[in-house]
């Protein structure tokens, strides 16, 4: 993930089952100015907040789209904690992430392996 144009904080949470991590987060300012960018692994979901109008999101993806394979949790899940610097009011969300489960009730496909 990188910022073409604007800013943003870019969030990745760990999903994987059994991973000593389960459930933090991380997030990064992104933005066109700094020049970061942020690699989210495979188990982690990824979300982000725009912090100025008209920011540019720029991605790679390690496979094509798969719509099957698309899943949510809850922005706001207290139990995650993220802090996106909005009030979850101020948030414009998409129909899935308004539908999306707490993390508690989302059964993760990701495990957690041990590097050989």
């Amino acid at each position: 993930m990188r910022c073409g144009r604007g800013a943003l904080l870019d969030v990745a949470v760990d999903i994987r089952k059994d991973s000593p991590t389960y459930g933090e987060w991380i997030g990064v300012a992104l933005s066109a100015k700094n020049g970061k960018q942020l690699l989210i692994p495979k188990g982690f979901l990824h979300g982000f907040v725009t912090l100025e109008p008209d920011t540019e999101i720029l991605y790679k993806c390690s496979d094509y789209y798969a719509p099957e394979c698309d899943g949510a949790i809850r922005f706001d899940d207290p139990d995650i904690g993220v802090d996106w610097g909005i009030s979850p009011d101020q948030a414009i969300l998409s129909e899935k992430d308004t539908a999306a489960p707490f993390l508690k009730d989302f059964d993760s496909p990701f495990a957690y392996e041990v590097a050989k």
